[in-house]
């Protein structure tokens, strides 16, 4: 276990199946993933597409996180946030976290990541930094509404999903930028 996963200090629950078109466990993150708002070459800032099956049988809810443990910022990088993904939702197409959310059902709450925008924000890693790991993770909830406001951070909804997660599904991807 690495020293900065962020699952490492959490009640280990049951894991699920989660698939993409988008991403692939292990690999780079495709261009359409990487943040062209960043100015990442070819980055279309598209939230991956997900598939996930096999949540435990009292699931009410999902909600939706990819994070970087390994941004510069002492707290890593939230670049995506949802909550509220109804229980019978089990995908959700690539681009699905643009700026209205239009490929999220009508109940889902996407939250600000951490340039304080709704939506998703592709991966960016500060050239010569290193490789980074986004942690893709749809997380099983025993609770429909988890109760969190709209402009909550991603940390808060971390901390108040922590006692309602059932199950965990995580896809791990990487990204790198080559030192100039």
């Amino acid at each position: 276990m690495n020293s900065n996963d962020p699952f490492a200090r959490l009640p280990q629950v049951p894991s699920f199946t989660l698939t993409s078109t988008s991403v692939e466990d292990g690999k780079p993150l495709a261009a359409p993933q990487l943040s062209g708002m960043s100015g990442v070459p070819g980055g279309q800032d598209a939230s991956p597409q997900l598939a996930w099956s096999g949540a435990p049988s009292a699931t009410k809810s999902y909600a939706v996180t990819v994070y970087d443990p390994d941004a510069p910022t002492g707290s890593g990088f939230w670049h995506w946030a949802v909550a509220n993904i109804p229980a019978e939702t089990t995908s959700l197409p690539e681009g699905a976290g643009d700026d209205t959310g239009s490929g999220l059902p009508a109940a889902a709450v996407q939250l600000p990541n951490d340039t304080r925008a709704s939506r998703y924000i592709g991966g960016a890693p500060p050239a010569g930094h290193g490789p980074h790991r986004y942690f893709i993770t749809v997380h099983a909830l025993d609770i429909e509404d988890i109760g969190v406001a709209q402009d909550a951070t991603p940390a808060v909804l971390g901390f108040t999903m922590a006692g309602h997660i059932l199950g965990r599904a995580t896809l791990i991807a990487t990204a790198e930028t080559p030192a100039s």
